[in-house]
C-alpha cells in the first residue's frame, strides 16, 4: 500500500523525490486490528459531526519495494460491529435503511493501482462494495514509518483516508428538518489509520 512507482524527467530530481530505499519493506503483511482503526464522520442536523468506527475487520497488504506498481490491499469490514456511541442509533444503521447488515454483512475494498504523490504521501485506487454496490474510490494516505516492535514483528504504518457520497452505494435515508435542510448529511468523511505485521 505504501511503495508505489513515480517517475520524474531527470535521474537528479528522481533521486530527491524518492526518498529512502524501501526495498527492505517488501513482503505481506496483516493488518493488526488491534491497534488499527477504520472510522468514519458525518454531518448531523447540518451543525455537527457524528463520528464511528467499525471494531472487526481483516486485511491484508502485499508491498513489494522492486516492483512498486505490484502492491495491494484488501479489506474486510464486518458491518454489524458498527459503533457510534448510541446504541439505538448503531442498531438503525444496521437496518435496511442504512448498511442492511443481516443482508450485507461485510464492507469489501480491493485496490486497483497505487501511484505515489510526493514524499510520504500516496494514492491508492479500488473499488469499495457496500450494500451489494460497487463502485471506485482513491484514497490518500501517508507513509507513517516502519519499525520491529517488541516482540520481533516486523510492522508498518499508514494514516489517510477519503470523502464519499453515501447515496452512491443505496444508503439514501435521510428526514428533513423542520428549520429546513435534512437530519443527515450525504459526504461522509472515511479515515484509516493502519498497523500491519509482517508475515512470518
Amino acid at each position: 500500500m505504501g511503495i508505489f512507482n513515480r517517475s520524474k524527467n531527470t535521474a537528479a530530481t528522481a533521486t530527491a523525490v524518492q526518498g529512502p530505499d524501501l526495498s527492505h519493506l517488501t513482503g505481506d503483511y496483516t493488518i493488526d486490528a488491534a491497534h488499527s482503526k477504520i472510522g468514519f464522520a458525518v454531518r448531523h442536523a447540518m451543525i455537527t459531526n457524528v463520528r464511528g468506527e467499525f471494531a472487526e475487520y481483516e486485511g491484508k497488504l502485499h508491498l513489494d519495494g522492486a516492483n512498486p506498481a505490484a502492491s495491494t490491499a484488501e479489506l474486510t469490514i464486518q458491518v454489524a460491529s458498527i459503533g457510534t456511541g448510541q446504541a439505538q442509533r448503531d442498531e438503525h444503521l444496521r437496518t435496511g435503511d442504512f448498511f442492511d447488515a443481516a443482508a450485507h454483512p461485510e464492507i469489501t475494498f480491493r485496490s486497483t493501482s497505487a501511484e505515489r504523490v510526493d514524499g510520504d504521501t500516496y494514492r491508492m485506487h479500488g473499488d469499495l462494495t457496500i450494500k451489494g454496490t460497487t463502485r471506485p474510490v482513491t484514497l490518500d494516505l501517508e507513509f507513517t514509518g516502519a519499525a520491529t516492535d517488541l516482540y520481533g514483528a516486523d510492522r508498518v504504518g499508514f494514516e489517510g483516508g477519503t470523502t464519499v457520497d453515501r447515496t452512491d452505494w443505496g444508503l439514501t435515508y435521510n428526514a428533513a428538518l423542520e428549520t429546513g435542510g435534512v437530519l443527515i448529511g450525504e459526504k461522509v468523511k472515511l479515515t484509516l489509520d493502519i498497523s500491519a505485521v509482517r508475515a512470518s
